[in-house]
């Protein structure tokens, strides 16, 4: 027993990244860093960011959504990070110009100054 015992904690460094990663969410974070326009109303900011927050429901491929700062150190004139999480690859490609994408881009664009996207997954 003590030898089976001692042969699988051997395999353990081996094997415990290949775990790690099979579990790992295959899932994208579409990051996207915001400078708003200088003329852009507090309504006009809240109300692309309440927008955002309905995304999930008119495009199912985006799973959540997060716009709540907590720390930001975005580059100069940047104030807000929006992250959506998209439930794969395939499905943030196809949000491109999507009917859910172009009408959040109504709301959105005409207050957005500059923006700055991460993807990232596993």
């Amino acid at each position: 027993m003590n030898r089976f015992l001692a042969a699988v904690l051997a395999l353990f460094p081996v094997c415990a990244p290949a775990l790690a990663q099979a579990q790992a969410p295959k899932t994208v974070l579409h990051i996207v860093n915001v400078k708003w326009k200088e003329d852009a109303t507090p309504e006009q900011i809240k109300a692309a960011i309440d927008a955002v927050h309905q995304l999930p429901a008119k495009y199912p491929g985006i799973k959540r959504v997060w716009t709540k700062n907590l720390k930001y150190q975005g580059q100069e004139g940047f104030q807000q990070a929006i992250v959506m999480e998209f439930e794969s690859e395939e499905a943030l490609k196809k949000y491109a110009g999507s009917a859910a994408q172009q009408w959040w881009y109504k709301i959105y664009l005409p207050v957005r100054e500059d923006s700055r996207t991460d993807d990232i997954t596993n």
